[in-house]
């Protein structure tokens, strides 16, 4: 994550080389995933489209908010972190009822709101950066805090997802790329659903609109 956050402050052809092969192997472990569970090629064949369309959305958002303002790309980036950092320490500390114990035993609901109130922090102070007019930072602020908390629990909805593909397929990662961690959809599949949502919504936002 902090990796994606570097290469996104840098920009330019390295950004987008980077996404591109990113995505690549995003595609790749996905595609590996639903042949290890799904029993027919139609079953197959509609979740390697569902991932393309997911992966696809969410890389095309990357590329989007990057070409528009640097910090506005860096924005999913430091919610997520945010999320998975207030998660962990809410979980550890608090504890309590499990979320989903089959598909993820350590998430558990203390860990969800941990989760969302750090990315509301942190969405609320990035609209220091984001929003460029002084005079309406504090009026968007408010908005920011709760953008943070969905985004939040999108985060924690693409792991879980991630989560049962993998229960389904019967492994513990999505890859060994990542000595240690996994595969990228490990590393990455908070963001992924973030992008994604934040993506479908923008463009359903411009077309409604």
């Amino acid at each position: 994550m902090l990796v994606s956050g570097v290469v996104i402050w840098i920009g330019g052809w390295t950004f987008k080389l980077f996404v591109l092969l990113l995505a690549a192997g995003l595609i790749g472990e996905w595609a590996k995933l639903v042949f290890l569970f799904a029993q027919s090629a139609i079953q197959r064949s509609l979740w390697i489209a569902a991932g393309l369309i997911y992966i696809g959305i969410a890389v095309w958002t990357l590329l989007r908010l990057r070409d528009q303002y640097l910090a506005i790309a860096i924005y999913p980036v430091a919610v997520v972190i945010a999320t998975d950092v207030g998660a962990y320490f809410a979980g550890r500390t608090v504890g309590g009822p499990k979320i989903a114990p089959r598909i993820s035993p350590s998430k558990t609901w203390s860990g969800l709101i941990g989760g969302m109130v750090l990315a509301a922090i942190i969405s609320a102070i990035s609209t220091e950066w984001i929003v460029l007019d002084d005079s309406y930072q504090v009026a968007l602020m408010g908005i920011f805090i709760v953008v943070g908390a969905i985004l939040a629990v999108c985060a924690q909805a693409g792991d879980f997802l991630e989560s049962w593909m993998k229960r389904r397929a019967g492994v513990k990662d999505s890859g060994t790329l990542i000595p240690g961690h996994g595969g990228l959809l490990d590393r990455m599949d908070g963001l992924l659903s973030v992008l994604f949502v934040y993506g479908t919504a923008a463009y359903l936002w411009r077309s409604l609109a």
